[in-house]
């Protein structure tokens, strides 16, 4: 059987990016390299109850440069509302900027973040 392990995005700023994707998105350490065979800092995140993992990527000599809606990684949530509540209280900034309102017509119900290297992380309320 073939499994789908991890993604792994490279980033500026290897603490920052620890700290933003625990503390927006839930995320917490589960296996850190202080050197990878090329080099690199690699840091292993995980959801609790997920197997597919987060790489974080830092090597000193790599420039992130992420182009505007190259990729984005995403999470389903429960109850989108709330937790994007919750995040905006932490200091986040949702977008679009009528994601609730855009609700109101039915459909999917999805809003994004943009972590500090300029990757997207898609909020999606699970079909319950």
């Amino acid at each position: 059987m073939i499994k789908f392990h991890h993604t792994r995005i490279r980033v500026s700023d290897l603490e920052r990016s620890i700290r933003w994707y625990s503390d927006m998105a839930g995320f917490r350490v589960y296996q850190r390299m202080a050197k990878s065979p090329a080099g690199n800092e690699i840091v292993h995140l995980e959801l609790p109850g997920n197997a597919h993992m987060l790489e974080l990527t830092y090597s000193p000599n790599y420039k992130v440069a992420v182009p505007e809606d190259l990729m984005h990684t995403c999470i389903g949530v429960d109850d989108i509302v709330a937790y994007c509540t919750e995040l905006e209280v932490k200091g986040a900034s949702i977008w679009p900027e009528n994601w609730r309102t855009s609700f109101t017509s039915g459909g999917l119900k999805m809003a994004f973040l943009t972590d500090p290297d300029g990757y997207e992380l898609e909020i999606l309320e699970k079909d319950r």
